[in-house]
């Protein structure tokens, strides 16, 4: 061994004694002896206290059972996001064979006073229009009337919510209803947008089955306007215009 390899070797070890320093390390030994093949000690562990969650939203049992009493019932005190601060937009357009829904109302809806406005609602009247519907021959609905404050339906209000748009559907008696969005989708059918549109479906109410297809929401269109030949393909299929 060369000066120079003892001399880096010297450093290494030097090193490394330092870091155990460091590390608290102060002993190589104990002074009492220490059987190393026993089996470790069992410690006893303490239950975890169980975390608190945030109870869900209790919807009413009785819903109103007719149509008028219902749309009521929807803006007053006892629907679900009742409480949620700001203003409130409800549905829109008298019950007809066709039932649009969306999620919640945007900022720019909030300031108009008018669900899916601005270029959302331009696309959205295109997409009407093509397949021979308008705003007048339909009956527009949020899944939520009011925005939440994260600008999306929570967990915990998810299933209340759902429960409301499913008595409203029962209560309106629509042919066809077109779902736009997660949040529309998931409350109607139980499944998000991407795993239930393509597909056609139907939801049960006291005048027989509607045709349900669900498709994107129109700002999501904007962002991604590739997406709008899937979407011209939904409205076909809710339409029967295809097989």
């Amino acid at each position: 061994m060369t000066g120079a390899d003892h001399n880096l070797d010297r450093a290494l070890a030097a090193s490394t004694l330092q870091w155990w320093r460091d590390a608290g390390v102060d002993t190589l030994v104990d002074e009492e002896p220490v059987d190393w093949l026993a089996a470790p000690a069992r410690v006893p562990v303490t239950p975890a206290t169980p975390a608190t969650t945030r109870p869900a939203t209790v919807v009413p049992a009785a819903m109103p059972a007719d149509l008028a009493g219902f749309l009521a019932w929807r803006m007053g005190p006892d629907a679900p996001e009742a409480g949620w601060p700001g203003p409130r937009i409800g549905p829109e357009g008298q019950a007809t064979a066709t039932i649009v829904v969306t999620d919640v109302p945007e900022r720019d809806d909030l300031a108009a006073g008018r669900l899916l406005s601005g270029a959302a609602g331009m696309l959205f009247d295109r997409m009407l229009a093509a397949i021979g519907l308008d705003r007048a021959g339909i009956q527009l609905v949020p899944v939520a009337t009011a925005r939440p404050p994260a600008g999306r339906i929570g967990g915990a209000d998810e299933a209340p919510l759902a429960q409301v748009l499913r008595h409203h559907l029962s209560l309106a008696r629509p042919d066809r209803v077109l779902l736009l969005g997660d949040a529309a989708s998931r409350a109607a059918l139980g499944l998000n947008c991407v795993s239930a549109r393509g597909s056609l479906h139907s939801v049960n109410h006291h005048g027989g089955q509607a045709r349900v297809i669900a498709s994107f929401t129109p700002r999501y269109l904007l962002d991604r306007p590739k997406a709008k030949s899937d979407a011209w393909r939904d409205l076909r299929l809710l339409m029967g215009m295809v097989a």
